[in-house]
């Protein structure tokens, strides 16, 4: 059962995050107290923007910067236990400097149906913004939107109404200073207790959403005429049938997948989004060709082929889990995922299996290029199997399959080598591109 917030929560820096426990409505969020933390003074408290927004509301209420610090000062250093989260409120126990802990408490206003309507449509609008969402992410554009049709979903200093059961009355007392650094951590990793704040839970918003979305769906999509009915004796009478008719033009680009609201119990809707996206492809290729370009893919080749599918590595919090779940399920570490991405956006699966293989080459353009690069005023690379190293140990060259050269790069003294540039069939050519010259 969930605590009530006006009990006493366990005390203080019993775990390393914290970690929810939504009540039975939905309405009830009781976050863990959470151990102290080392910052700087200079270091923001909140890593996203929403949570920091969160903090400039709070430092717009206060009217003493020393009650400010010191509250800050009490929420770095895990003085702040169990947060209870409601429509509307938020109530703590504060650890002070009496051994009884005080009661702190921060109203919000909650938005009306209109204003729910509102919001909810301009994330219902934009499949974006439905996925920033279900990613923990609340985009810039999402609350720009909704501001200017008069939604504020980041409070305003006014929109703050502090209280705790400590003689001081300053406003806000330490306390709640503290309580409100405490929310901008929990804001950073869960933007859905801002909505909750605001007056409605995750599930009964995703639900809401997931209506909504299908609904829009369904208006975007052309109605399908109406099909004649044809007497049982007639469909069952010997007639003549016409040849079929010449198959619709292949689109010039596959389509893009419909979004997939997270709704309990069901698939991500990223990774299904993924999966969608990528079928698509291959049947255009299929329609277009008439064979399937990635059927003799193994199971690690696909996976690196969809990681390197994203356009950048590592940039995005959906990117990262991709990235986990592939090396996760190819059995790989990240590193080993991100190493063969390289050097699949180097060469396709014969850039990958330069990377993972090696191999003796025959007499012939492997031998021709020593002699090559030493005319170019290159120093003598040294050989082993299909691979040229530099003396150095930075710069190496390797041969493949289909008669490329493929250039490859390590630190000075590690033996890890990363995929570089473009591969080239002259050993110079593919030397220079590496090197920049």
């Amino acid at each position: 059962m969930s605590p009530r917030p006006d009990s006493l929560p366990p005390a203080r820096g019993a775990r390393p995050v914290a970690r929810s426990r939504p009540g039975p409505d939905d309405l009830r969020r009781t976050f863990e107290a959470v151990p102290a933390r080392t910052s700087g003074d200079d270091e923001p408290f909140a890593d996203s923007w929403w949570g920091r927004a969160w903090v400039a509301a709070l430092e717009a209420l206060s009217m003493d910067a020393a009650r400010l610090a010191r509250g800050r000062a009490y929420a770095d250093g895990g003085h702040v236990a169990a947060v209870t989260v409601t429509p509307g409120r938020v109530v703590a126990y504060v650890h002070g400097s009496r051994p009884r802990p005080y009661r702190a408490e921060l109203r919000l206003r909650t938005f009306t149906d209109a204003d729910w309507d509102t919001f909810l449509a301009a994330v219902a609008a934009r499949p974006d913004h439905l996925a920033a969402l279900l990613g923990k992410e609340m985009p810039h554009s999402l609350v720009d939107t909704a501001a200017a049709s008069g939604v504020a979903l980041l409070p305003a200093s006014n929109d703050l109404d502090p209280s705790c059961s400590c003689p001081d009355r300053g406003w806000p007392c330490k306390h709640v200073s503290a309580l409100c650094y405490q929310m901008a951590r929990l804001l950073d990793a869960d933007p859905f207790v801002l909505l909750l704040l605001r007056g409605r839970g995750e599930r009964e918003l995703l639900e809401d959403l997931g209506h909504r979305n299908a609904a829009h769906s369904a208006r975007e999509r052309p109605e399908a005429p109406a099909t004649p009915s044809v007497p049982a004796k007639d469909a069952l009478a010997d007639r003549f049938l016409p040849p079929l008719p010449a198959p619709f033009p292949v689109a010039p680009h596959p389509g893009q997948p419909p979004s997939y609201p997270s709704l309990p119990g069901s698939r991500d809707p990223l990774a299904l989004d993924q999966l969608a996206t990528d079928a698509a492809a291959r049947a255009h290729a299929l329609l277009i060709t008439g064979r399937d370009p990635l059927a003799g893919l193994t199971p690690w080749q696909d996976a690196v082929r969809l990681a390197a599918a994203r356009p950048t590595a590592g940039l995005t919090a959906t990117t990262r889990a991709l990235y986990r779940e592939l090396a996760s399920a190819t059995g790989r570490n990240i590193t080993d995922l991100a190493r063969a991405v390289a050097a699949w956006r180097q060469g396709g699966a014969e850039g990958l299996d330069v990377l993972e293989s090696q191999w003796d080459p025959p007499a012939g353009p492997f031998d021709r290029a020593r002699p090559a690069l030493a005319a170019a005023g290159f120093p003598r690379f040294q050989p082993w199997r299909n691979h040229l190293t530099h003396p150095g140990g930075t710069l190496q060259l390797r041969f493949g399959h289909d008669g490329r050269w493929y250039g490859y790069e390590s630190d000075p003294g590690q033996d890890e080598w990363w995929p570089r540039a473009a591969p080239d069939t002259d050993p110079v050519g593919a030397l220079l591109e590496l090197s920049g010259g």
